[in-house]
């Protein structure tokens, strides 16, 4: 997980009660720690970091700091101890032996294969998949490495010894260790009257005779290649030379697995690059007028750039090989001579001059432009089923209180009715009893409100109460960010994930959905910045919800010039 150099997100101090918290999770984790062992690893008073880190493949890590070597790092909620742990606390964790050769393929991002692994005369520790365990080396009890057991002990035996047997995620030399002071494994000898078992052999082994062995099973590795090739079926024989070759092998896919990913990245870029000239050739040709020079270039790329943008598509600088607005501009001015680009206010820059006659300008065709919610097409070619709005009714339920005026129309206390139903009922009593004021509406107002609502191809849903409104709402982020929430979005029968989609190609802004605090199954659409004004356009002119049912449209930004 480590092999590759991982990217740095956020770097603090550990408060008093996640410090409390940690302790609490590293004892749960790992019980055989003693409390003094505890204490020691995590100190109450000394400075404690907590670094959260992206790894090369994207996924999130936390690490725990304390002077400046990683004690313990985070993945998918469970905890496990780096090397600099482990040399402190070596039992903490099962430990699998292997040979000195095979820990340069570890450090490279290989895993451990079970032909790698030396038995001990007392056996292989008893692990289940998915249990943390080390790596250790021949004659050295200090563990290299740290991972989880792909198989069981049992299935380990049962299998011959073939296969992987530890998925390694963190090594000596990686780049989790080089994030610490770079010391090196302390030794710590094995105890005394404690060999290795190979091939079925209990013996001893000092260094002389490791490094016969380890170069004889590298002889016999190559002997049994060339046998391989002439005759078919042959067996790999030792265990620290066949360990070497599936680790070879191992690596030599990861290698091929991460060309492949850097070439599609690169074939990612040229894709955004191509999309970005379309789209700024696009605008300069069709929206940009000569009396709006100079333009500044960031509400070029806003209210231009992303609106020549092809239905389907998302216009984004960063996965291009610009990276940036200002590279790319100063691309389309040196190169192409397309645009003049000049800092007219300090760190703000403008487009003050268009070359309106630029041959590749004059000959750009502009593509058919498609309307701004095209249904989004998916994987498999169709576009999703057009949205139609529900039908929602207010209904009235008749309350205990107001029982006995419906007694004579047969209707009892939790009798769902509609309001016509209320009136023509109301009106008959007031008739047959001789009463006045017949078009008083006071008994409506005694009633429990209710509502109907019915989506299209289902059957009706009668709730009590009033019907939640979409609820449309800004909040801060950071010191200085806003973000709009959206939420009931499925009361009404919406996808979150539909409108979070189409409201992100409508403002061209990163959108994501997140949980409802206090709810089960709920989530809320967020999106940057203040959204309101569009959000609303979307739900009433493309989704028809009715504006009363639309909580906070009053919020939105107001218009007119900044002073």
């Amino acid at each position: 997980m480590f092999a590759r150099q991982f990217r740095v997100k956020s770097n603090t101090a550990i408060k008093g009660s996640d410090r409390r918290k940690l302790k609490a999770d590293i004892s749960a984790a790992f019980p055989s720690l003693t409390a003094d062992e505890l204490s020691e690893l995590v100190p109450n008073k000394e400075e404690l970091n907590v670094v959260k880190i992206y790894a090369h493949k994207g996924d999130s890590v936390t690490l725990y700091v304390l002077h400046k070597n990683p004690l313990f790092f985070e993945l998918e909620k469970r905890l496990y101890p780096t090397v600099y742990v482990l040399w402190r606390c070596p039992a903490l964790l099962p430990a699998f032996r292997t040979w000195p050769p095979v820990l340069q393929k570890l450090i490279g991002g290989a895993d451990l294969m079970l032909p790698g692994v030396v038995v001990p005369s007392s056996g292989l520790p008893d692990v289940k998949p998915g249990d943390c365990c080390s790596v250790t080396l021949v004659n050295n009890r200090a563990p290299v490495a740290v991972g989880t057991a792909a198989v069981s002990s049992g299935e380990m035996h049962s299998l011959g010894m073939k296969g992987r047997g530890v998925c390694v995620l963190h090594a000596y030399m990686d780049h989790l260790w080089a994030f610490g002071d770079k010391s090196g494994p302390p030794s710590l000898p094995e105890a005394e009257g404690e060999g290795q078992e190979v091939n079925g052999e209990d013996y001893e082994v000092d260094d002389t005779e490791e490094e016969e062995e380890v170069e004889k099973c590298v002889e016999e590795e190559e002997e049994e290649e060339e046998e391989e090739e002439q005759t078919s079926g042959e067996k790999v024989t030792g265990q620290a030379c066949s360990g070497v070759e599936e680790l070879s092998l191992a690596e030599q896919e990861e290698e091929r697995g991460n060309e492949e990913e850097e070439a599609n990245q690169d074939n990612l870029k040229e894709i955004m690059d191509a999309l970005l000239l379309q789209c700024f050739l696009h605008a300069l040709k069709k929206k940009v007028k000569k009396s709006e020079l100079p333009l500044l270039t960031s509400t070029f790329l806003r209210n231009h750039m992303f609106s020549c943008c092809p239905s389907g598509k998302q216009l984004d600088i960063k996965k291009s090989s610009y990276k940036k607005l200002s590279k790319f501009l100063q691309a389309m001015q040196k190169q192409h001579n397309l645009v003049r680009v000049k800092e007219l206010t300090k760190g703000v820059e403008s487009i003050v001059e268009v070359d309106w006659k630029n041959q590749e300008l004059r000959y750009f065709n502009v593509p058919e432009e498609t309307g701004d919610e095209a249904p989004p097409v998916q994987d498999g070619g169709e576009a999703e089923p057009p949205y139609h709005p529900p039908e929602i009714t207010t209904l009235y339920s008749v309350s205990s209180r107001l029982e006995p005026l419906f007694l004579d129309a047969k209707k009892r206390k939790g009798t769902i009715l509609q309001p016509a139903e209320v009136r023509h009922i109301v009106t008959e009593y007031v008739k047959d009893n001789e009463l006045v004021d017949e078009n008083n509406k006071k008994a409506l107002a005694r009633m429990q409100e209710c509502y109907e609502v019915v989506y299209p191809g289902h059957a009706p849903v009668r709730k009590k109460g009033h019907i939640e409104p979409i609820d449309i709402s800004v909040a801060s982020r950071g010191s200085n960010k806003k973000v709009t929430l959206i939420k009931n979005l499925d009361v009404y029968g919406l996808d979150p994930a539909a409108v979070a989609t189409a409201l992100q190609r409508r403002v061209q802004a990163s959108s994501n959905l997140q949980p409802i605090p206090g709810s089960k199954d709920k989530v809320l659409v967020q999106i940057q910045g203040n959204q309101i004004h569009q959000a609303g356009n979307l739900l009433i002119d493309h989704y028809q919800i009715p504006r009363k049912y639309i909580q906070g449209l009053d919020k939105a930004p107001k218009g007119g010039k900044k002073k």
